[in-house]
């Protein structure tokens, strides 16, 4: 059975006789950084470069952390989780709850070629036609969960808005820092002007797949 990633970096912790405030210091946070992760739950998930520095410490694979596993065949792939929830219409979450359908094996290399990391990955499917011709009804979108905070940019993304998943174009004002979160579907509506705090950005879409009619 699996470890809760949070469990397994506390045992390593009391094993080694470290304190959260010093490692927290040692992956560049607030020194109650580590501490609320374990206790508060906040953030859901270390971040990639986060993972990937105290895996290194203690010297133990990022899986235990809550990275992603390989292939069962000891392959270079990378298994990434098809879950099943959708993204523009109806509520929903995404998060570690939510139930897998499978997944689909991509190749690391690959993924960083397009410039999205290894960890915090996920494919749902998209509802409705807000973002068509960009997206359509029932693609399969890859989203970057790491790229939400700091290398947030103009592009598309998932977002949370009043509890419902939607996945939508962001750009934002280089001069006061607000939102433009439209549709590409010039039916649907757009919202040019949004407070920063009044999205929830879940993950930026990174590749798309679809099945030919």
């Amino acid at each position: 059975m699996d470890v809760d990633p949070r469990l397994a970096l506390e045992a390593l912790i009391a094993e080694r006789g470290e304190d959260y405030a010093g490692l927290s210091r040692l992956i560049g946070r607030n020194a109650a950084y580590i501490q609320q992760y374990i206790r508060r739950g906040s953030p859901r998930r270390l971040a990639e470069a986060d993972r990937r520095r105290l895996a290194q410490y203690f010297g133990v694979e990022e899986r235990v952390l809550g990275g992603p596993e390989p292939l069962p065949s000891g392959g270079s792939l990378l298994r990434v989780p098809r879950l099943d929830v959708g993204a523009s219409a109806g509520a929903g979450a995404l998060g570690e709850g939510e139930r897998a359908l499978g997944s689909l094996a991509f190749d690391p290399a690959w993924l960083r070629r397009i410039g999205v990391g290894v960890g915090d990955l996920s494919l749902i499917r998209v509802e409705g036609d807000s973002m068509t011709p960009t997206l359509a009804d029932g693609d399969e979108i890859l989203v970057d969960r790491a790229d939400a905070a700091s290398r947030f940019r103009d592009g598309i993304y998932v977002l949370r808005i009043e509890g419902a998943l939607v996945v939508k174009r962001v750009g934002i004002d280089p001069a006061g820092g607000r939102l433009s979160v439209r549709s590409d579907n010039p039916a649907y509506p757009s919202w040019p002007d949004c407070e920063p705090g009044a999205v929830d950005v879940v993950g930026r879409v990174a590749w798309v797949g679809r099945r030919l009619p």
